[in-house]
């Protein structure tokens, strides 16, 4: 029987639901895979891009677990690709490689001023938040007042852990420097900038009203923002979840809120904090003070274009923030070796099929899955079909597979070794895991995560 011995890099939903897929499809050859995963702990970013108050990605982690600890899939964790492991290296010990690497860094925002001290990308913001371990261990958090600019799940994630009373989120998994950072942070207003209406934004209906169960924070919208047109109703007439986050958005228009406390039927207790929702909004500058810190966010109020967009409307407002975030998209990094596109921050790639970039060639034995293969779009179910996609071509490209001089599974380890990296495995993986929820359980949380790098070595490998 033909054996087929393949590296995915990456131990992300994409890489593991990948290994999943291929081991699970009908086939006429056996198949050995090796998962390479930088980090020291699996999951990638369902462990460390999403905030920590969803319990819902429990339920995902429970599923990716499985997976893993089935036991027919080895892991190397604790390993870069591009320094511990190269293409060379996959090419002498494996027949194909798919990179499900995934897109990590903050798509930029080409606005004057956006480099001001007090400017962050809500990507780094969130892998502090998640106890990430190659980031620093403090946020400089003291600001009063916060822009965040986008309308995504992420811009919500970044808004409500700004504005969350910290307490209310210790029964998570927040690392402890996190809920230090968090406790002393002075917030009282965050605002959220969309280019476009409340019928065209791109969170969920569920991360929108978990804003609304926020204590002590109200949440304020403006009328101005809901004067629809034609589209903006059609799409609130024929979408169900367009139509429920509007649902959400109007009932909210009616709370008693910083914008009409005044006109409430009867007295109402203010919130310490307010989390505003502006649409409309198209980013045109952040504003410096003396010492070249952010001082205001300045936007364009826009309008429907009658196609789907929006247009300008001339009319210039200004709101004095002290430190912005943008969350206006993922971006995919380049890989040692790997064809990349610039532009659009992926691989190359027909169906999952890597493609030199400049003649459009397959490249053998090189694939791709997940938002490295994409883009940072669609979520875990578009993960699922993303990868079964990749993995049939990679089934049915046999015949262009590499062949490997020492394809053997006893060569990796040595092969890592050699180089004095160390690595993690499953074992050590299920050492850490236990050892963070032991952390948790005096506190009564679900875990506490060890944020050092070398700490998460030391106990995945019982050093």
């Amino acid at each position: 029987m033909t054996k087929l011995r393949l590296a995915i890099v990456g131990a992300g939903p994409a890489g593991i639901y990948a290994a999943d897929i291929l081991l699970k499809a009908e086939r006429k050859f056996d198949v050995s895979i090796d998962l390479f995963e930088q980090l020291p702990a699996p999951y990638g970013l369902v462990r460390y891009g999403v905030a920590p108050d969803h319990p819902r990605i429990k339920g995902i982690v429970s599923a990716l677990r499985e997976v893993l600890d089935r036991g027919d899939i080895r892991i190397f964790g604790n390993v870069r690709y591009g320094a511990d492991i190269t293409l060379d290296d996959l090419k002498g010990h494996y027949n194909a490689v798919i990179f499900a690497t995934g897109a990590i860094r903050d798509t930029s925002l080409d606005i004057p001023g956006i480099e001001a001290a007090g400017s962050y990308g809500a990507a780094d913001f969130v892998s502090w938040f998640d106890g990430h371990p190659d980031v620093p261990r403090t946020w400089p958090l003291t600001a009063e007042s916060v822009a965040v600019i986008g309308n995504g799940n992420v811009a919500l994630d970044v808004s409500r852990m700004l504005a969350k009373h910290v307490d209310d989120l210790l029964p998570t998994e927040i690392p402890e420097n996190v809920y230090e950072g968090l406790r002393s942070s002075p917030v009282t207003d965050v605002h959220v900038f969309g280019r476009r209406g409340p019928a065209q934004v791109k969170f969920t209906p569920l991360e929108l009203r978990e804003l609304g169960e926020l204590r002590d924070v109200d949440m304020v919208v403006y009328d101005e923002d809901f004067d629809y047109d034609d589209a903006s109703r059609a799409a609130i007439a024929s979408n169900k979840q367009v139509m429920v986050i509007d649902r959400v958005l109007q009932a909210w228009r009616k709370r008693p809120s910083a914008n009409n406390y005044a006109s409430a039927p009867e007295p109402v207790e203010r919130a310490s904090r307010r989390l505003h929702l502006h649409f409309w909004a198209k980013p045109l500058e952040v504003r410096k003070d003396a010492e070249g810190r952010v001082s205001s966010f300045v936007y364009e109020r826009t309008r429907p274009d009658g196609e789907g967009g929006v247009v300008g409307t001339g009319e210039i407002r200004e709101v004095p923030v002290q430190a912005i975030y943008r969350a206006v998209g993922y971006f995919g990094s380049p890989l040692p070796g790997v064809p990349f596109d610039k532009r659009h921050g992926v691989i190359p790639n027909h169906e999952g099929q890597a493609l030199h970039k400049d003649s459009n060639e397959r490249v053998p034995g090189v694939y791709a899955t997940g938002w490295i293969k994409r883009g940072p779009v669609g979520l875990i179910g578009h993960t699922k079909s993303d990868a079964m996609e990749t993995v049939r071509h990679l089934i049915n490209d046999q015949g262009s597979w590499w062949q490997p001089s020492d394809p053997s599974e006893e060569s990796i380890p040595a092969l890592l070794d050699a180089r004095a990296v160390r690595w993690t495995d499953l074992d050590g993986w299920h050492r850490l895991d236990q050892h963070e929820v032991a952390r948790g359980l005096p506190h009564g949380r679900a875990r506490v995560k060890v944020v050092p790098r070398e700490e998460m070595v030391q106990v995945s490998r019982a050093e």
